[in-house]
């Protein structure tokens, strides 16, 4: 209880460095929720398990124990043997008063692709779960869903998320709403636990997880670069923050909005790198998440630097790598573009869809500008999640699927072509 009032009184205090977030009116979202831990978990039991790719033919395991347990993950193709085992590392933060449990990151592999195993963590039978590796070939099923926070539209969308058979979630930022109160990190690693320890869930980092106080708390993501460990060595990044990596047939770049992104900047100059080793051949088809869009008639997050300065510095280079797909969140809505670069509809510019409805606190954004803009194909103010279905090296099908009164509705739908298949948009 002492823990919780102090990250309170911590709320209390940044949240005058983050008017910002906070700025403007929202319709109210649904009941915030809190998953507690279960009274049956020992101080060693593993929670908040989640997975992620590593390379080609490898997982990510991630959880996190009370006090010091192993960090073991054993595996195998059966749920009565497990044949293989693998160590990682564990580590744990300090924000303010509060102090993390032990986080624990192992790598196994190398797994077959479109095959389950069956695993256990810190070598804790009580707890047995599988997980589902991607296919090496197209096709391929995606599930997008930003800005999800723990609320009871968050619960709705993660049902429906559950009911669609998908190969990977991609999540452009905005995971826990924590801002500052750190047991709601735990509170939503045990909310998508049942999804999360399942399909390889990769994320990026959003505005909400960047939870630093001048002079008190002065490193940013804190929270979220020790719970969310992606893939980033592998591609050539220095930064967790930014990374990429091959699945199927389709090169994911996961881009940073709240880090540097000026031409001198890191990030910089690894997009210019990975964007110049992508094979097309390999894979045909390219999709970039950011968290901040670049592209936006909603009213809300109007003039901001990392949607108009980082579009203004990297738009160039995913137009030239022929990208063809943006996703985004932070808007509290879905909207999707034509094919567009540089303010003006363009057949060989990436689609740009926001998708920052997956449930959050703040509620919906539902102002938009009028009248809508040329480029600007289809946008509602609904909670809901999107379903990008790779069929193969030319053609893919995406789909919005709005929370409508706890029902999955598809609301939105378009064929897409490969820009690498397109003869006009050959570089």
């Amino acid at each position: 209880m002492a823990v919780m009032k102090g990250q309170v009184l911590v709320f209390v205090l940044a949240i005058a460095f983050i008017g910002c977030v906070v700025s403007y009116d929202r319709p109210p979202a649904r009941k915030n929720i809190s998953v507690l831990q279960s009274k049956q978990f020992s101080s060693t039991s593993p929670q908040q398990v989640h997975i992620s790719a590593v390379g080609p033919d490898k997982m990510r395991i991630s959880w996190i124990t009370q006090n010091s347990a192993p960090s073991v993950v054993e595996y195998g193709t059966s749920a009565e043997a497990y044949t293989k085992s693998a160590t990682g590392t564990s580590s744990s933060y300090r924000y303010l008063v509060y102090k993390s449990g032990q986080i624990h990151h192992v790598v196994i592999g190398p797994l077959d692709p479109n095959t389950v195993y069956y695993y256990l963590c810190s070598s804790d039978s009580t707890r047995q779960f599988s997980l589902k590796t991607p296919p090496a070939h197209l096709p391929i099923k995606f599930t997008v869903v930003g800005d999800l926070g723990q609320t009871g539209w968050t619960n709705s969308t993660l049902q429906h998320i559950a009911q669609s058979n998908y190969d990977m979630l991609l999540l452009p930022g905005d995971l826990a709403y924590a801002d500052f109160v750190q047991p709601l990190w735990d509170s939503f690693g045990r909310l998508v636990e049942p999804l999360a320890s399942q399909r390889p869930w990769m994320v990026t980092q959003g505005n909400h997880e960047v939870e630093k106080i001048p002079i008190i708390h002065s490193t940013p993501f804190t929270s979220y670069n020790a719970r969310w460990r992606m893939p980033f060595e592998e591609s050539g990044s220095t930064s967790n923050l930014y990374f990429s990596f091959d699945v199927a047939g389709v090169h994911v770049i996961m881009l940073g909005s709240y880090t540097d992104f000026d031409p001198d900047s890191d990030q910089f100059k690894w997009l210019q790198g990975d964007l110049g080793n992508i094979d097309r051949g390999k894979t045909p088809w390219i999709v970039a998440l950011i968290h901040a869009p670049w592209y936006n008639t909603n009213t809300d997050h109007q003039g901001e630097p990392e949607s108009d300065l980082m579009k203004q510095h990297m738009e160039v280079l995913l137009y030239k790598a022929r990208v063809d797909i943006v996703f985004a969140g932070h808007v509290h809505a879905y909207e999707r573009f034509t094919r567009v670069y540089n303010g003006q509809a363009d057949n060989c510019g990436p689609i740009h869809i926001t998708i920052g409805d997956g449930g959050n606190r703040e509620g919906l954004a539902k102002k938009y500008m009028d009248p809508i803009a040329g480029i600007s194909v289809f946008r509602e103010a609904s909670f809901g999640h999107g379903q990008l279905e790779v069929v193969n090296a030319t053609d893919a099908v995406w789909t919005w699927h709005r929370n409508d009164d706890d029902v999955s509705v598809v609301s939105d739908t378009v064929w897409l072509r490969s820009l690498s298949s397109n003869p006009a948009c050959k570089s």
